[in-house]
């Protein structure tokens, strides 16, 4: 198992853009189960409620994870940032609870994904006619879940060449979908329009009242924050982003130990560091840029196009309305075409989170002490998140909307920490910026706990990872206390000053060896 200061240079670093593919392996994917999920919780508000998204990820959390990138150049992220700006067990305790809501996101993202494909393999229409024996969504979400489970037991390199393909196929195919639905609502049914806005002045939330529309806009955002996942993991793949400053002649040594702490950088580490910081800026706004563009696209399509009986569950579009319009506009070719490119995606978003997973565990609590030698290994834990997977996988029936929300807590209360880390990093540095993320910090406050009231399965999962992270953990803790750590005595000169000091020391030593 790698450790969490992996020395530099070990793994190749890429360009900025490359990784951006790895990291949207995770962020991109969710446009397979988003727009469905948006339409359902906000209706006819539902572009209205995305553009909201779309602001808060460009004007909130965009700033506010640059500025992690600025804090964070070695992959550490925000939990680590709060760590080290509260004192000892302050931090300690705050990042057990953090671990729980990580948990809650990356179990989630492994489940919800795996749920969102099986959506796409059952509903294809091949699929439906010829192959009825995989008509049950449960079982083949476990068998997705489970062949994840066997890869990562067997070893699993994440290649980024072929996330590099994954995800340009995948946003090529929404692009086409998007573009020609965009057609489908100008020039072949520009009724829609005219229909979409009289359910817009009818929503017994508006009530034709715009005041009306931009609150109730508001209010109904928070449950598309699935649209906001992927910034933790931009910052925390930052060691694979190749500076575009030269590395130091140590070949990465002196920018290993910088990570660390060890020894104060040199201004050719700060310069090649730098370099890095400023391409992980450049994938970070990539990103963001690019999903804002799909988000707001795909919610213009669904919205107008699918019909809301479809999108109900049971529905031909339950989970899956970008395919649903691929598959009705575009074809059953192309439709399977993208079926085949989406559960490919989510397959690897599930890959993606079970190596944070394995990554996060062991970087935290072994080094708390509040773990059992076996946790830093990968092939115990991958055996325990599986298991833990099947079982929310059969809790929630592999239905996809009902994972909607416990999915949304996790990240939203990450993005939370990622807020308030960064406001006090600036506050302490006596920084004017504070206050911006200080009102940024307020904005997802409030849109975590509106989800939470909203949609309480989230907190309600989370809290049970969290009980079971602190109780092991001190048990844990409790359990090393009657471990014996020394196994020898050496006595200096003032124990063995005099014949009875001697005569004590050697009674002493020989009931210790013997015991």
């Amino acid at each position: 198992m790698e450790g969490p200061h992996e020395p530099a240079g070990r793994h190749p670093q890429h360009a900025w853009w490359k990784v951006m593919c790895l990291t949207g392996v995770d962020y991109f994917s969710t446009l397979g189960y988003q727009p469905g999920i948006a339409l359902i919780a906000a209706g006819a508000l539902s572009p209205f409620a995305t553009l909201v998204l779309v602001l808060l990820t460009l004007f909130g959390a965009l700033p506010m994870y640059r500025r992690v990138a600025e804090e964070s150049p070695h992959g550490d992220g925000s939990i680590s940032m709060l760590e080290s700006l509260l004192s000892r067990w302050k931090g300690k305790m705050f990042v057990l609870v953090l671990l729980g809501f990580v948990a809650t996101s990356f179990i989630i993202t492994i489940t919800l994904s795996a749920a969102d494909a099986t959506a796409h393999i059952i509903e294809n229409p091949y699929v439906a006619e010829n192959l009825h024996f995989l008509d049950h969504r449960i079982i083949v979400t476990l068998i997705l879940i489970g062949i994840l489970g066997i890869v990562f037991l067997r070893g699993f390199n994440e290649v980024i060449g072929l996330a590099v393909v994954i995800v340009a196929v995948f946003l090529t195919l929404n692009l086409i979908t998007i573009a020609v639905g965009i057609y489908q609502i100008l020039f072949v049914q520009p009724e829609v329009i005219a229909n979409w806005q009289t359910n817009i002045w009818e929503h017994p939330s508006v009530e034709g009242s715009l005041i009306y529309l931009a609150i109730g806009s508001l209010l109904v955002f928070p449950k598309l924050a699935l649209g906001l996942s992927g910034f933790e993991t931009g910052v925390v793949v930052m060691p694979l982003v190749k500076s575009d400053e030269p590395m130091p002649k140590t070949n990465g040594r002196a920018v290993h130990l910088s990570s660390l702490g060890s020894e104060p950088p040199s201004a050719d580490v700060e310069k090649h560091i730098g370099g890095r910081i400023r391409n992980g800026k450049k994938l970070l706004t990539g990103a963001a840029v690019i999903m804002s563009f799909y988000l707001i696209g795909s919610s213009i399509i669904t919205t107008m196009l699918v019909p809301y009986s479809e999108i109900q569950e049971g529905g031909k579009a339950y989970g899956r309305a970008i395919s649903y319009l691929a598959h009705d506009y575009i074809g059953p070719a192309f439709g399977t075409v993208y079926d085949i490119s989406t559960i490919t995606i989510l397959w690897f978003a599930g890959a993606s989170a079970m190596a944070g997973l394995l990554n996060i565990v062991p970087r935290y609590l072994p080094r708390y002490g509040m773990a059992p030698d076996w946790a830093r290994a990968t092939r115990p834990l991958v055996f325990v998140f599986t298991a833990i997977c099947f079982v929310v996988t059969i809790l929630f029936q592999a239905r996809v909307n009902a994972q909607g929300g416990a999915y949304a807590t996790g990240v939203l209360m990450l993005m939370t920490s990622a807020a308030v880390a960064v406001t006090i990093s600036a506050r302490r540095k006596g920084q004017k910026r504070w206050l911006a993320f200080l009102a940024i910090t307020i904005v997802f406050s409030y849109t975590t706990i509106v989800n939470m009231i909203a949609q309480p399965s989230g907190i309600q999962i989370a809290s049970l990872f969290i009980l079971g992270i602190i109780v092991t953990s001190f048990i844990s803790r409790a359990l090393r206390t009657t471990e014996v750590r020394i196994d020898d005595i050496e006595f200096d000169e003032a124990a063995l000053l005099g014949p009875h000091h001697r005569l004590a020391a050697a009674l002493w030593q020989t009931d210790w060896c013997s015991s």
